[in-house]
């Protein structure tokens, strides 16, 4: 279900109504049913995936923290998961149409709804994935069982050395499988075929499921943190399902934390006036970022990725557009995600702080996806050693984060040189990073180191984002050999300044202006909340000009949210 669709403010109106009609342990019940609800609109499959790296590092958890799992909640465990292989994966729900189709991802619910019909008998007819998931669950189900008696009578530190490795393991296992596992052998190919293997009997054509990456990350940092000490465990099924799948963060996040989000979740919500304004403003504010901009830019971004022929002005003003595109996607899920967060009560982590403002990649690191970079600063970079054992040390810490960070985001080799980018300007940035400033002598002296500070900041944004833009060019580009032609254009210099690429839609044309002047002003103001203490009338002008534009954008191609691959 996407957020700028039809359907999804039916969804949302229907869980606002009944969220307000309830205590607090029933908003969290009812919660956890829309989250499964609202991720099972996209593939009903996937529900399976989602209930099986629930339970697991639940009781993984249970393993790390106190050291032992109730009966009870082994039976809940163990049922639901094997519950769920057979609803989500045994029953074929393709059966079940409305009006003759069942609603896909991007087309409106209300357009397509009709006379429910269902085929009962393709209903119940598994293809061989939905025989043997639900036969190697209950295999693995009875197993962990097994496993538990022996695993309950470890010393501690074995015992929470040997939870640590299962869960870790289990959940790279899954995110490789489904992530990457096409990714390796398409890139063996070329190596085994001449060897006389039969490399096509190898290939699964497997679905990446959506949002795979940010709810095993998720998952990951709680037991992580449960094993450091740093958190306690979940006792509750229901919470810590809830925590994983909160349906706002679960397709593209932010990747929350267990001590940032449990609190939230566990403790009664006031609503209130001014909560549900700011709440309902980054709705807004999002929907027009996704809608207007980058579904607008899109068409002029694709006209240069997708040709085989680009001019130096083409791929520069792409890849400029690319940048802007994928910040307003992403950035604009961010706050629709943090919006209808705030209108549940419930306050979201930050996750952009105006990034082209970043003067370094440092900086920018600590401005673009928050909860991905600081994910990585926690669980990878500092683990591998961080800064603590000499620059050669910190330079290959760097480099190895930002690889597998590029990696993260997909399988396929110019992610990988995008990571491999990011970390060497992250290495050569701070090779050559500056010594504080010298104080100066005098007020005129002062004022002029003052200037030239500022002038200096100002090249220096502007150089970053050149980079930048260039790391999305990489980012983009379908193909190596892509990369490789368009950096060949832009090293020839600007010989050929006419372009062929589209020009965005009318949206964007206004659009991005707005938007560009508005971050200006939030930079200057210092806080993201500066337009509230801007005069009635102005504040009604911004309000009446987004909603406007965003009408416009109405127009516009719809595409899917760029990070939902991921």
């Amino acid at each position: 279900m996407l957020f700028n669709s039809p359907e999804f403010f039916v969804f949302f109106l229907i869980v606002y109504a009944l969220y307000r009609l309830l205590g607090m342990r029933g908003q969290n019940r009812m919660l956890l049913a829309a989250s499964y609800i609202f991720y099972g609109w996209w593939d009903v499959r996937f529900l399976y995936l989602v209930v099986l790296s629930t339970g697991l590092d639940y009781c993984c958890g249970l393993i790390l923290g106190p050291g032992r799992i109730p009966a009870s909640d082994r039976a809940k465990v163990s049922v639901l998961t094997i519950l769920a292989s057979v609803l989500f994966v045994t029953l074929n729900w393709s059966a079940m149409s409305w009006g003759g189709a069942m609603p896909t991802l991007g087309e409106s619910a209300a357009s397509s709804w009709a006379e429910p019909s269902i085929d009962w008998g393709r209903l119940a007819s598994p293809d061989w994935i939905g025989v043997w998931v639900p036969i190697g669950t209950i295999a693995t189900v009875a197993a962990a069982n097994l496993v538990y008696g022996p695993l309950s009578r470890m010393t501690t530190k074995r015992r929470r050395r040997v939870g640590i490795i299962l869960t870790v393991g289990a959940n790279l296992l899954l995110l490789g499988f489904f992530k990457y596992f096409n990714f390796f052998i398409d890139s063996f190919t070329r190596v085994l075929e001449p060897m006389g293997f039969p490399v096509e009997a190898m290939h699964l054509h497997v679905i990446l499921p959506a949002g795979i990456s940010f709810y095993t990350f998720q998952s990951m940092s709680y037991t992580i943190d449960v094993y450091r000490g740093k958190a306690e465990a979940i006792r509750d099924f229901e919470d810590y399902a809830l925590f994983v799948t909160f349906f706002p963060v679960l397709v593209a996040g932010p990747i929350e934390r267990v001590g940032h989000m449990m609190p939230r979740l566990m403790t009664p919500r006031r609503l209130n006036l001014d909560q549900t304004t700011r709440g309902l403003f980054l709705i807004l504010f999002g929907l027009f970022k996704k809608m207007a901009v980058a579904d607008s830019l899109a068409v002029s971004v694709n006209s240069v990725f997708n040709s085989h022929t680009a001019t130096w002005a083409d791929v520069v003003l792409a890849s400029v557009a690319f940048a802007f595109q994928i910040y307003c996607d992403f950035s604009g899920y961010t706050d629709v995600a943090r919006g209808v967060g705030k209108v549940l009560g419930i306050d979201l982590m930050l996750n952009f702080n105006l990034p082209y403002f970043s003067r370094t990649p440092s900086e920018f690191w600590t401005r673009w996806h928050i909860s991905l970079s600081s994910w990585l600063r926690d669980y990878l970079y500092i683990p591998l050693g961080g800064s603590r054992h000499g620059e050669s040390a910190t330079y290959r810490n760097l480099m190895l984060t930002m690889l597998l960070g590029g990696l993260w985001h997909g399988a396929a080799w110019n992610f990988v040189l995008w990571g491999a980018f990011q970390g060497a300007i992250l290495c050569i940035y701070r090779l050559f990073s500056t010594r504080e400033p010298r104080p100066v002598a005098d007020e005129a002296s002062a004022d002029d180191a003052g200037l030239g500070r500022r002038l200096g900041a100002i090249l220096a944004t502007a150089l970053f984002f050149a980079l930048t833009c260039y790391g999305w060019m990489l980012f983009r580009a379908g193909s190596l050999n892509q990369v490789v032609e368009f950096t060949r254009i832009l090293l020839a210099g600007p010989s050929d300044l006419h372009f062929n690429i589209a020009k965005p839609t009318t949206a964007g044309v206004f659009g991005l202006p707005l938007l560009v002047a508005f971050e200006c002003l939030e930079y200057a103001y210092g806080t993201r909340v500066f337009y509230r203490s801007l005069p009635v009338p102005i504040r009604a002008a911004l309000y009446a000009t987004l909603l406007f534009i965003l009408i416009l954008g109405t127009s516009n191609v719809a595409t899917q949210f760029i990070y939902f691959q991921f």
